[in-house]
């Protein structure tokens, strides 16, 4: 991996005096890119993740698990907006001489777009000939996924129609159609999207199971229950096998309607021999507390590791939220403490109301020890908006930081 090639000199270059601590040693010991990978997701600090990602073997076996581990350290870099930090790291990856490979320039055009750099993913997609690097469907795809994580769902359209007409080489496939279908989805347009599938199927091209889910989830989220409905039941006479992903969209819309049409439908799955998975749960236990049933809520999630599944921060923030809102702000601490101990911290908006709780609860010792441990798991450059609530809600802002967590 190219990765392995950026010496000290380039992780000096890629550290900014702006709060964060420059790298002043790295680690020469190889790691395999899948077990970067697993640190990179529990590592939020920019410069450390280039420090991880640094030792990642040149020899990694394992091209998918490269491909993340490049776009985790990107996209930890771009929430610290360190975007001339992310061009100088993907454009050092020219000098490899694994550039003239399809596969391996193309996740530098997609890293381009984790990081929303459009401009800069269009343009290294334009640049492919100067390196001898083919142009086929698999770069044109990172190239459509770029724009697609770039938030620009209307120039996507527009790519998939000018690209194959310009390079010869360039053949939209399946992929190529499930990313269009995808852009219409997200900008609100799931007919549309519609469209594009009947297309696919009078080209006799495989509608995938991703493509189908994301414009049964579009029309639901945009309302259009009944025709959602239509086009599972028309899928269904086709013989369309449908997968946990494809159930979990249907639960999502059927927890506005009652937890009991969400344990339905995970009876359902069960039946036809998928398991549901922690996102079925978490929509089940959403259901419950949405309707003010937390011990039904608080059952789900303890239900869990009974089935052999793990909660997410998608659930510990649900459960702290619902928590805090009927005022059981010392049962959320609980639920909080748990995601310490799996790194599935909630996101600060959910933190920040059951801090406050906390504090006009006079549970002052517990409101510093959650600061203080948020302290601990992110960089600096996160730390904004805790500092502006600690002085909001009079609290010591000093607390010694070696103290131990909550």
């Amino acid at each position: 991996m190219a990765a392995s090639r950026l010496s000290l000199r380039y992780l000096r270059r890629f550290t900014t005096s702006a709060g964060d601590a420059a790298i002043t040693t790295v680690k020469t010991t190889k790691i395999s890119a899948s077990k970067a990978k697993g640190i990179l997701r529990k590592q939020h600090d920019p410069d450390k993740a280039l420090e991880i990602y640094s030792n990642v073997s040149n020899h990694s076996s394992s091209p998918v698990s490269s491909r993340y581990a490049q776009e985790l350290t990107v996209r930890r870099l771009a929430k610290c907006n360190r975007f001339s930090d992310i061009e100088a790291l993907i454009e050092s990856h020219k000098d490899d001489p694994r550039i003239k490979e399809e596969p391996f320039y193309s996740t530098l055009i997609r890293s381009y777009g984790r990081a929303s750099m459009f401009d800069h993913a269009i343009k290294a997609f334009e640049q492919m000939g100067q390196y001898e690097t083919p142009r086929t469907a698999v770069s044109f795809n990172a190239l459509l996924t770029a724009c697609l994580n770039s938030g620009k769902f209307e120039k996507v359209p527009q790519l998939f129609d000018e690209m194959p007409q310009r390079y010869s080489t360039i053949v939209p496939d399946r992929v190529s159609y499930g990313i269009l279908i995808k852009s219409y989805c997200d900008s609100g347009s799931p007919e549309k999207a519609i469209e594009i599938m009947r297309e696919m199927e009078g080209k006799r091209m495989e509608v995938t199971t991703i493509a189908f889910t994301t414009i049964l989830g579009s029309l639901y989220k945009n309302g259009k229950v009944e025709l959602a409905e239509s086009l599972w039941n028309e899928m269904v006479k086709k013989g369309c096998e449908f997968d946990s992903a494809a159930y979990n969209v249907r639960i999502m819309s059927a927890q506005k309607e009652s937890p009991e049409r969400v344990w339905e439908l995970i009876e359902e799955m069960s039946v036809k021999g998928l398991k549901p998975d922690t996102i079925s749960y978490n929509y089940l236990m959403t259901a419950y507390c949405e309707k003010g049933m937390l011990d039904e809520a608080k059952k789900v999630f303890e239900g869990l590791k009974r089935n052999r599944l793990a909660p997410n921060a998608a659930t510990f923030r649900t459960l702290v939220f619902h928590l805090c809102d009927s005022g059981l702000y010392e049962q959320g601490y609980a639920i909080f403490k748990k995601s310490v101990g799996m790194n599935k911290i909630p996101d600060f908006n959910t933190l920040q109301h059951l801090v406050v709780g906390l504090v006009r609860n006079k549970k002052m010792d517990d409101a510093k020890g959650l600061i203080r441990t948020v302290k601990k798991k992110f960089p600096p450059s996160f730390m904004n908006a805790w500092k502006k609530l600690e002085e909001e809600l009079g609290l010591d802002t000093k607390t010694d930081a070696s103290s131990t967590p909550a």
